[in-house]
């Protein structure tokens, strides 16, 4: 029996917010790009040592249309003191953490201990 298989390649959007008051949380968030779809996820930024926001966040859609109306229609409006920038989100090779310096140079050791091991 021959069985046919479709794969759908399910594309979701992710969205860069920034300027969000400080008290925003992911609820909130969520609440105001739902009026746009979909959203898969909504995430603020929190500071991990205050647990304070850091005034940014991300948000995801899984309708690129709908993603591109809500980048459209909430970016520069005001949700507080300053206007929100809304974006696509860049894609960052690698995932953060650092670990090479520029020129592509390794730290040197900051100690050796060359005395001979028996």
């Amino acid at each position: 029996m021959d069985k046919l298989f479709t794969f759908v390649k399910i594309t979701i959007m992710k969205i860069f917010v920034a300027g969000l008051p400080y008290d925003l949380d992911d609820a909130e968030l969520t609440e105001i790009f739902e009026k746009f779809g979909t959203i898969a996820s909504a995430k603020v930024a929190m500071d991990r040592e205050t647990g304070k926001s850091k005034g940014f966040g991300f948000v995801e859609m899984p309708n690129e249309e709908e993603a591109k109306e809500a980048i459209e229609g909430l970016n520069d409006i005001s949700l507080g003191k300053k206007p929100l920038v809304v974006k696509a989100a860049e894609d960052r090779p690698g995932g953060g953490g650092g670990g090479s310096r520029p020129g592509g140079q390794s730290r040197p050791p900051r100690f050796t201990n060359n005395r001979p091991r028996f």
